[in-house]
């Protein structure tokens, strides 16, 4: 650690064991000294009790005396160093309770007794500078000053020779000092009664420090003997107490003291733990330790300091100090005394460097687990060294560190002496090296543990993977980092848990960036991983916001290190991709499944085809595989799932339909006159109706490509868009349910209806049942019964052909239908069977070919066979409503009395019709219009074709001498 931190703050990597000058230090430039001791806060935290500095310097002398006086059977001799020597109480020519003849005296006295630790700390001895001269009061007697009245010394040395009688056989740190001392001393014992209250309230405050604002053992919040010390300490502040040994607040007031600092922390001793906690413990060594410097030459430490050392050290069995605090401590008052005194002698700086050494040499051969690993990658790897435990410890080494590269950099650069905010730079840019650093190794550290989690779950159901469990990690990484090291940190860097996070966010993006660009398709691992990636990620911005609310710029500037993972897109392409790959496989079920369909009413009891309901359970395992996916954002994704299947439902629902109703009806045979007179008797009546069936039927056959096609057929597949209709309501109320369970739901969302409708798919519906309801009707009548209609009805004699073969037919047929179509869609189908019943009624009327001719006379026939039609679908109330016939029959009842109508009034009511149609070109010819067109009373074509089949002399006159129509085809 100590050769590290020579590497980053002192500027060379090996020093001699003497003190030498800096490289960059030289007579013609001296050091600059901008850097004062009121820069340097101490590392060791501040005190959260009222003790001022002369409570605290007297307290860490009762303790000095204490341990001296019970560790030894010798008479007790600190007095060489400790006492007698405020100047407001003696002369520096007194000597109280000196022999010339001590051992300390006659060490200093010879040149041959030169202390080891200074010589190996590379520190010279009082006067030992050139030009210097001892001063009279540097000798041991006055060398080393607490500033301890003789007074104060006298009282404590007869209080620990009272309470020496008591601790036979008992160690110092069994006993709690202050509560003994309160116990011995008695108001007689001062010559000032307000001396008295002053020290006893010492006492008190270092109790309330030690036991109740600092404890080495945590206290439990529902702790009874706090309390009670609490409130004990808090009124004898304002009244004294008695203390002596049978009194009563005197008892209390032990009782809550031992039941305090006799609680375990966790080791096998008996000590009692009043003045071990930090930063007390800390503060008042830190004292002790700078009794090591001489008074009158502030930059020497004096020539016993082996000796007083070692007294010093008695005194950790109380303060809870170990080798490795020692030195950390040692290295701080040796720092802290560079700074103090100017920073011109470089040997203390050497010496705070050399003593870092110790601490890593020490910290090699301890077997303390906490211990075993401190400062081996020192401060820029501070998390495998400090933890809450120790903090303290680091805010040490990083004011060292830092405090040491300020001055080099004075010392190096006239820029910085004209920059005011050079010396805040520095600090900053060290500690931002630290954190970087630092944090870079944790990362690699989980990196290695979350790989061994997954190892080790391997055989677990559905263990974690690798980087999700990083994830995890590195926010509990990050957030230890905020509340341990970066309130320590931020004292030199404002924005130290902003350059922590964006530190950890750019770790795991180099992982993330590369996962996700190896991704191909989506996984519940791959949602997981990017899911905790996405948490991690906000985490972190929320912290770095968080710290640079204050900053200048808000932190924008180490923010923008900190590139978004997109694990959010990144999730919404998987699933898209996952979407369309879905969708390609559905649209290849569709295709096989209709390949594979023969539109059985057998198939199953509902009449449906089995395609249909294996395409929407393929459609309700879709749906819920994606609202299983553990992903945020299923309303945003929701839309692209419902465009695919919308469009695949829809792909089904056209290749569902089938034929035409143009496919069924027949070409009208050209325009003839009507043979007058003719029965139509014998062979010619037989060869015409074959004749005219064959072409009707092979013409069909062509048009449909299929002649077996059958009634069930169409039906069944009207069926099947009648359920994928029906379904859709229920996946949309589905979809619905799915999204109010999802977590990022808003209310919103339903009210309204955002992208959760199928948009296709209904459309095609209603035109997919249209033209199968249409092409079905129009084939039973056209096809299926084009023996009884267009082969038989109204062929020769009207009255010999009615229409009574045909309702037979139909009848069967609306039975079939009845059994076979959904009732939802049942009456649309029935209804398209009366349309088609009307065309082929009106077809036969007005072109049924030159083997039909009508009288006068036979309009009653026609007028009560088309009522029998009406009667039919209406079935005495129990078929079609009465208002839909109406509807679908009002074109023949509009031509029906054309059958009444005289011949030359049909022919003057076409002359004009024709007129007002064509102008003034038709009064030479009457233009002979096309052969198609809609049916109508008032339109020429329509008033043509009765004029056609009227079987009258007049009629066939009027086409001869107009248009010169053959008699037959």
């Amino acid at each position: 650690m100590a050769h590290h931190f020579r590497d980053l703050s002192l500027g060379h990597s090996k020093r001699e064991s003497t003190p030498r000058p800096s490289p960059l230090q030289t007579k013609s430039q001296p050091m600059p000294s901008k850097l004062i001791s009121a820069d340097l806060q101490s590392p060791f935290g501040q005190l959260a009790s009222q003790l001022s500095d002369s409570d605290v310097r007297f307290t860490a002398y009762d303790v000095f005396l204490a341990v001296c006086r019970t560790s030894s059977s010798k008479p007790l001799s600190t007095s060489a160093f400790f006492n007698s020597n405020s100047p407001s109480h003696n002369s520096p020519g007194q000597n109280h309770n000196h022999s010339p003849n001590t051992p300390a005296l006659q060490r200093w006295l010879t040149s041959a007794a030169a202390s080891k630790m200074k010589k190996a700390l590379g520190l010279k001895s009082p006067g030992s500078s050139p030009g210097s001269k001892k001063s009279p009061g540097s000798r041991p007697g006055s060398g080393i000053q607490m500033r301890v009245p003789e007074a104060v010394d006298a009282r404590v040395r007869r209080s620990l020779l009272r309470i020496g009688g008591g601790l036979v056989g008992r160690r110092i740190e069994s006993v709690v000092l202050p509560l003994e001392l309160l116990q011995q001393l008695k108001q007689s014992d001062f010559s000032v009664q307000q001396e008295y209250g002053e020290w006893q309230k010492r006492n008190l405050k270092v109790l309330e420090a030690g036991l109740l604002l600092h404890p080495r053992v945590p206290l439990d919040k529902s702790n009874n003997a706090s309390q009670r010390l609490r409130r004990i300490i808090h009124a004898a502040l304002d009244r004294p107490i008695e203390t002596g040994k049978n009194n009563e607040s005197m008892q209390v007031l032990r009782t809550a003291v031992m039941s305090l600092a006799s609680r375990s922390d966790g080791s096998l001793s008996d000590s009692c733990h009043w003045a071990d906690g930090i930063p007390l413990n800390l503060r008042l060594y830190e004292i002790l330790l700078e009794t090591c410097f001489d008074i009158n030459d502030e930059t020497s430490i004096i020539e016993e300091v082996d000796e007083l050392m070692e007294h010093i050290k008695k005194t950790w069995v109380i303060l809870g100090i170990n080798q490795m605090l020692h030195n950390l401590c040692f290295t701080w008052v040796l720092f802290h005394r560079f700074v103090a005194t100017g920073q011109g002698k470089m040997d203390l700086l050497y010496a705070a460097d050399s003593q870092l050494a110790h601490v890593a040499k020490d910290v090699k051969t301890t077997k303390d687990p906490d211990n075993s690993r401190i400062l081996k990658k020192r401060l820029l790897a501070y998390h495998d060294t400090f933890d809450s435990r120790n903090i303290y410890t680091m805010q040490g080494i990083v004011s060292l560190g830092v405090s040491a590269a300020k001055i080099l950099v004075e010392d190096v650069t006239t820029e910085y002496r004209r920059k005011k905010k050079g010396e805040v730079d520095v600090a900053r840019n060290r500690i931002d090296t630290y954190i970087r650093s630092s944090l870079h190794t944790a990362f690699a550290q989980r990196m290695e543990k979350a790989d061994s989690s997954r190892r080790a779950s391997k055989n677990q159901l559905n263990p974690l993977p690798i980087l999700a469990i990083l994830a995890k990690d590195v926010g509990e990484l990050a957030v230890h980092e905020k509340h341990i090291f970066s309130p320590v940190l931020k004292g030199w860097h404002p924005l130290a848990a902003v350059v922590a996070v964006a530190t950890l966010h750019g770790c795991y993006a180099n992982e993330i960036k590369q996962f996700i660009s190896g991704v191909t398709e989506l996984s519940s691992d791959i949602v997981q991983v990017l899911r905790a990636a996405d948490k991690l990620e906000k985490d972190l911005v929320q912290i770095a916001v968080e710290d640079a609310v204050d900053s200048d710029d808000g932190g924008k500037a180490i923010i923008h290190e900190m590139p978004p993972y997109e694990a959010e897109a990144a999730i919404g392409n998987l699933v898209k991709g996952g979407i369309k790959t879905r969708v390609d496989r559905l649209k290849e079920c569709v295709d096989r499944a209709l390949l594979q369909e023969v539109w059985s009413q057998q198939t199953n009891q509902e009449g449906q085809a089995p395609s249909a309901v294996e395409i929407l359970r393929i459609i309700d395992e879709t749906l819920d595989a994606f609202f299983q996916l553990p992903i945020p954002t299923h309303p945003t994704l929701l839309p692209d799932l419902i465009v695919g299947l919308d469009k695949c439902l829809q792909y089904y629902v056209i290749k569902t339909k089938s034929g035409s109703r143009n496919t069924y009806i027949p070409t009208m045979p050209a325009l003839t006159g009507c043979e007058i007179g003719s029965k139509f008797q014998g062979v010619w009546k037989k060869k015409e109706k074959s004749q005219n069936s064959q072409n009707r039927n092979s013409q069909v056959a062509t048009m449909n490509g299929d002649n077996s096609f059958g009634t069930p057929q169409p039906c069944v597949r009207i069926n099947t868009l009648h359920r994928i209709r029906s379904e859709m309501d229920v996946l949309e109320k589905r979809i619905i349910s799915h999204l109010r369970n999802c977590e990022s739901a808003r209310e919103v969302e339903f009210s309204n209806g955002l992208s959760k409708k199928f948009e296709l798919t209904p459309a095609a519906f209603v035109e997919g049942v249209q033209q199968l309801s249409e092409a079905v009707a129009y084939k039973i009548v056209f096809h299926d019964l084009s023996h009884v209609l267009w082969d038989g009805l109204y062929v020769g004699e009207p009255s010999s052909s009615k229409i009574d073969s045909l309702l037979q037919e139909l009848e069967q047929n609306l039975l079939i239908i009845s059994e076979t179509v959904h009732e939802r869609v049942r009456t649309r189908v029935i209804t398209d069977l009366m349309k088609a019943s009307c065309d082929g009624f009106l077809l036969v009327l007005l072109a049924g070919g030159p083997s039909r001719a009508f009288s006068r006379q036979d309009s009653q026939i026609i007028e009560d066979d088309f009522k029998a039609l009406k009667d039919l679908f209406w079935a005495n109330g129990d078929g079609l409503p009465a208002d839909l016939i109406d509807k679908f029959s009002a074109t023949v009842r509009g031509v029906l009395p054309l059958f009444r109508t005289d011949t030359e009034s049909l022919v003057e009511r076409f002359r004009h019709v024709t007129l007002e149609t064509y102008g003034l070109s038709a009064r030479s010819r009457l233009p002979l219009r096309p052969t198609s067109g809609p049916w109508n009373p008032t339109e020429p074509n329509t008033l043509l074709r009765m004029l056609c089949y009227r079987n009258e002399e007049t009629a066939s006159k009027f086409l001869k001498k107009t248009y010169n129509l053959p008699k037959k085809l």
